[in-house]
């Protein structure tokens, strides 16, 4: 029997972060990473790059704590910027209001600055190499960390003045990187119920998954070990679901068909699944793009088992 394989059109779509003031967080997004506000009412928001599609979603609650160093669950979500200049106007945003960087790294296949939001919430900013650029061996990517060359990247805007218009309207949500306590378990759901290659490894202790040939769109590690905390939603900041898009609604019920096949449990609705990985970890998977009220506090989804 041929392995199941998600389209190859699937990407990440939006995510919901919960945080504590919700004030606070549309100044940090808005004001300092650029996206604009779709959509705000009570403790609710949905911020989008260009206006139109959203991106992020965030729900606010006085009881939320900011996020412990080795919680697990998010480690960080990346925003995909659609060119190194881009990437240039982001860093020379933030070295412009002060704010702290976690690190800056040069993946082959990529770009990256990191940072957190202000209830800790892990942040990638990167751009892509072009993929034509990208070194492949027996189907596994070529990925490493080394330290990026900030004033370089930087040499991209040249030596006028730099007006900041905020993120360039392209740019997306490009892939969710969780830590969990154990990987082999996270990593047969997104290969065996969901479909995902496994693209690359960092030794014993992360991999990455994506659909179409793409370095990642899933990112799962266990570098906190034992050390890793269990968090309650409700009490600490942290994703509350992030979502999957597959192209349309036969690709939809091609994915259920194969789920129920699994006995793996899931909820569906028209146009929608949402299900749970085994590290509590919730997905939102669409048939086509979201859109604001998908993005809406939902339901507790109900926790995938293989049975």
């Amino acid at each position: 029997m041929n392995q199941f394989m998600i389209h190859p059109d699937t990407h990440v779509g939006p995510l919901h972060v919960l945080v504590a003031d919700l004030q606070r967080s549309l100044h940090f997004y808005g004001e300092l990473l650029g996206l604009k506000t779709m959509q705000s009412e009570n403790n609710f928001a949905c911020l989008s790059a260009d206006g139109k599609r959203p991106m992020l979603a965030l729900t606010a609650s006085p009881r939320i704590k900011p996020r412990p160093t080795h919680a697990l669950g998010l480690y960080h979500f990346a925003i995909l910027v659609p060119s190194r200049i881009a990437l240039a106007r982001s860093l020379h945003r933030l070295l412009e209001m002060i704010y702290p960087l976690q690190g800056a790294s040069d993946h082959l296949v990529s770009e990256a600055l990191y940072l957190a939001d202000p209830d800790g919430n892990g942040i990638e900013i990167y751009a892509d190499r072009p993929r034509e650029e990208w070194l492949w061996h027996k189907r596994q990517v070529q990925m490493e960390t080394h330290p990026l060359d900030l004033d370089f990247l930087l040499a991209e805007l040249g030596h006028g003045k730099v007006t900041w218009n905020g993120l360039d309207p392209e740019t997306k949500i490009g892939h969710v990187h969780l830590q969990v306590a154990d990987l082999y378990e996270v990593e047969q759901f997104y290969r065996q119920l969901l479909g995902f290659e496994v693209t690359t490894r960092y030794g014993s202790g992360a991999v990455f998954l994506s659909a179409g040939g793409y370095h990642h769109h899933i990112g799962l590690n266990n570098w906190s070990g034992t050390n890793g905390h269990h968090v309650t939603l409700d009490e600490v900041a942290g994703m509350s679901y992030f979502v999957l898009s597959v192209p349309d609604e036969k690709e939809l019920a091609r994915l259920a068909e194969h789920l129920r096949a699994l006995r793996c449990a899931f909820k569906d609705a028209p146009g929608q699944i949402s299900l749970t990985d085994p590290a509590g970890n919730n997905l939102l998977i669409l048939a086509g793009e979201a859109a604001p009220h998908d993005l809406q506090m939902r339901d507790p989804v109900l926790r995938a088992s293989h049975k």
